[in-house]
């Protein structure tokens, strides 16, 4: 909790003073907190991640039968995907490379987006990992916040700041991830 404190007041501070030197572009907020108690019917353990992708949640099971749910944007037509991973890693304001792929489909991608208000990935990065390698698939953050609850990524699990700081601070390196 304590760092997560630490993170708001530097956001405040920049949003405060860094405005001007941003060109305007520094978020005021954080988004929306959507986050709400749930009972699930199916038992998992606790600290699983369940992502159900046709409902665009994401639930945090906190014990039998109930979990913390999240409202999430996820892959848009095409680019969604199934299956178990595991978190691998994890990362404050995170940096960006988008991935040759991404960068085949959109010219001008730079090779590297460093943290700040430009960042798709916000304020945390949730690095989903299979068989111990980076799938490229990531629970991030995003400074865009209209896309959280739609269909607009391409594949990655995109929440509002607010959101992902506080998933953030629960979950574990290793946590099993189930996308449905």
């Amino acid at each position: 909790m304590k760092a997560i404190g630490v993170g708001l007041a530097v956001l405040a501070i920049l949003a405060t003073a860094g405005d001007t030197a941003a060109g305007g572009l520094v978020p005021r907020s954080l988004g929306p907190t959507t986050s709400a108690v749930v009972t699930i019917e199916k038992s998992y353990p606790a600290g699983t991640i369940v992502i159900a992708s046709g409902n665009r949640t994401l639930d945090l099971v906190i014990s039998e039968g109930r979990a913390i749910r999240y409202k999430i944007g996820v892959g848009r037509d095409g680019f969604r995907w199934s299956g178990t991973v595991k978190i691998g890693r994890k990362a404050e304001w995170p940096d960006w490379r988008p991935p040759a792929e991404m960068k085949a489909r959109a010219a001008g991608l730079p090779d590297l987006v460093p943290a700040g208000p430009l960042n798709p990935l916000g304020a945390r990065g949730i690095y989903l990992y299979k068989g111990g390698s980076d799938t490229l698939y990531r629970i991030h953050g995003t400074n865009e916040q209209s896309t959280v609850g739609g269909f607009a990524s391409s594949g990655c699990f995109r929440m509002s700041n607010a959101d992902v700081i506080d998933l953030y601070a629960r979950v574990k390196v290793g946590s099993t991830v189930i996308v449905k």
